[in-house]
């Protein structure tokens, strides 16, 4: 059974940060991709950053420069590091794992907020 469990959210002040880990489990890790995305309520689902097997990083403008992706294959664990953290980052941040096959898995989500 695949599993991704997300943690690392929570409240924190304009310009602070935070980290966000994502552990996977019951898949192979380190040949798949992982990726973050973020949704706030009544809004699509947004992506946040991409890292490959290869270790190819990608992000959006919006998000370029503050966030930062990295996978830890021994831990089977992705993370994001978010830096100066804006109130319009508050979103539920969800990870996802694309597997050679195109099949997506998600994990439960962890709530960022972050005051003015």
């Amino acid at each position: 059974q695949v599993q991704l469990v997300e943690s690392g959210g929570g409240l924190v002040q304009a310009g602070g940060s935070l980290r966000l880990s994502c552990a996977a489990s019951g898949i192979s890790f380190s040949i798949n991709v992982m990726a973050w995305y973020r949704q706030v309520p009544g809004k699509q689902r947004e992506w946040v950053a991409v890292i490959t097997s290869g270790g190819t990083i990608d992000y959006p403008d919006s998000v370029k420069g503050r966030f930062t992706i990295s996978r830890d294959n021994t831990k089977t664990t992705v993370y994001l590091q978010m830096n100066s953290l804006k109130p319009e980052d508050t979103a539920v941040y969800y990870c996802k794992m694309q597997t050679l096959g195109g099949k997506d898995y998600w994990g439960q989500g962890t709530q960022v907020t972050v005051s003015p």
